[in-house]
C-alpha cells in the first residue's frame, strides 16, 4: 500500500447493527441471543464451548437448508435488552456479569459450565428478568472481570491452535498448555559425574595394576577408560565432587547411576557399591558428617557374559541440599562382594527432577 494522493471516499458504520453470515442448517428467530462459532459463523446462543456472543437478533433467518453463509442475519450490537435468568436474582446482582444458557436465557456465573459473556446486569426488573447492557461483551470493555473467569469464551480451553509443525495432537490452548508444563515439571536432568583422579584418602589414582592390592587404578583398555578394582575383599573407595545445579527440585529423591563391569573367572559374586554423600553447603561445615549413602543393587554376571551393567542408589530428599551447593562423593565395590572378580567402574552420573525456575 501507499499514502494517498488524493481524496479517499470515507466509508464507516457506528456499528450498531451488522449482519453477519450465518451457519449452514440453523435457524435464528428474531429476538434471539446470537454467537458465533469457532468459524465465524452465526449461530444460536447456547451454553457450548468456543461460541462469541455477538448480540441480538434483529430478524428471522432460516438457512436450515443452506450452506454456510447463504444468509445472513442483522443482529444489534449496542443497548440494553430485557432478559430472563436461569436463576433467580436480586437487586445485589446489578453489576454482575451473564452468561449465555440459550438463545434466550442467561444466567450469572458459577451456573453456566462454559460461561460465554453476553453482557452485565444494568437493572434488577423481578427475581428472573433483568435490564442487560450488551454492550461490554461485544466491546470485550470488561477486561477484568471476562479474563478472571478462566472458563469463559476466552479463555484457553476455548482457543483453537493452529500446529503448522505438528508439535501436538492437542487442539486447544488449555490442553496444549498442560502438556507443555507437564512435560516442564517431569523433565530430568543429569548431573556427569566425572572419573575420579584420587582415593578417599587423597592418594593419586595411577594405572591399574593386576595384584592383591585394595587400591584401585586406571584401566585403559580397547573398550576405552575406566577404574578397576582388585579382587580384595576391603578395597580402598576412590572420591569426586559435582555441583547441585540451579534447576534441581530437592523436594523430589535424586538417583545415583553407576555403570559398571565385572570381570574374572567366575563373575557369580552379586558385587554391590558402597557409596557416601557428603553436602558442601553454605554456611554449614566443611567437615560435616555425610548426610546420605548406601548400597547400590547387586552386580550379576556369569563367566561367559561379561556384560556392563548398572546399578543405581536412591539419595533421599530429605538430606539433599538447593544450588548453591555441592555434593561429594565416595564410592567403592561393597566390602566382602568382590570376591574372585574384578570391578571397572565406567561411568556415574545423578538424575534429578527439574523445576521451573521463576529467576
Amino acid at each position: 500500500m501507499t499514502q494517498l494522493s488524493t481524496d479517499k471516499k470515507i466509508e464507516r458504520t457506528d456499528g450498531v447493527e451488522l449482519a453477519f453470515p450465518v451457519d449452514d442448517g440453523d435457524k435464528i428467530y428474531a429476538g434471539a441471543l446470537v454467537a458465533v462459532n469457532a468459524d465465524g459463523y452465526a449461530v444460536p446462543g447456547e451454553d457450548a464451548a468456543g461460541l462469541i456472543f455477538q448480540g441480538v437478533a434483529m430478524e428471522q433467518v432460516d438457512n436450515t437448508n443452506g450452506s454456510d453463509g447463504d444468509k445472513s442475519v442483522v443482529l444489534r450490537r449496542r443497548g440494553l435488552f430485557k432478559m430472563t435468568l436461569g436463576h433467580t436474582i436480586t437487586q445485589a446482582n446489578v453489576g454482575d456479569n451473564v452468561f449465555l444458557v440459550d438463545d434466550q436465557t442467561v444466567d450469572v456465573a458459577a451456573q453456566t459450565t462454559h460461561d460465554i459473556f453476553c453482557g452485565i446486569i444494568a437493572g434488577y426488573i423481578d427475581a428472573t428478568h433483568a435490564w442487560v447492557d450488551i454492550e461490554p461483551a461485544i466491546r470485550q470493555a470488561d477486561v477484568a472481570a471476562h479474563i478472571a473467569d478462566t472458563s469463559g469464551a476466552h479463555a484457553a480451553s476455548a482457543v483453537s491452535i493452529l500446529d503448522s509443525g505438528e508439535h501436538t495432537d492437542e487442539d486447544d490452548a488449555e490442553a496444549a498448555l498442560q502438556e507443555i508444563y507437564a512435560s516442564l515439571r517431569t523433565a530430568k536432568g543429569i548431573i556427569d559425574i566425572p572419573l575420579p583422579v584420587m582415593t578417599d584418602a587423597g592418594v593419586a589414582l595411577a594405572a591399574f595394576a593386576d595384584g592383591a592390592s585394595a587400591v584401585p587404578g586406571y584401566c585403559v583398555t580397547a573398550k576405552g577408560l575406566g577404574i578397576r578394582w582388585n579382587n580384595h575383599g576391603t578395597p580402598t573407595a576412590v572420591g569426586t565432587k559435582v555441583m547441585v545445579p540451579p534447576d534441581a527440585d530437592v523436594t523430589a529423591d535424586m538417583a545415583l547411576h553407576i555403570l559398571a563391569a565385572k570381570t574374572g573367572a567366575t563373575e557369580a559374586d552379586a558385587t554391590k557399591f558402597t557409596v557416601a554423600a557428603y553436602n558442601n553447603d553454605v554456611g554449614a561445615a566443611y567437615d560435616a558428617d555425610d548426610d546420605f549413602g548406601g548400597d547400590t543393587g547387586a552386580m550379576t554376571g556369569t563367566a561367559t557374559a561379561k556384560t556392563v551393567q548398572e546399578v543405581t542408589l536412591t539419595l533421599a530428599l530429605a538430606n539433599l541440599t538447593a544450588y548453591p551447593a555441592a555434593i561429594e562423593l565416595t564410592m567403592k565395590p561393597k566390602d566382602g562382594t568382590l570376591g574372585t572378580d574384578d570391578v571397572i567402574l565406567l561411568a556415574a552420573w545423578i538424575e534429578y527432577q527439574k523445576k521451573l525456575l521463576a529467576a
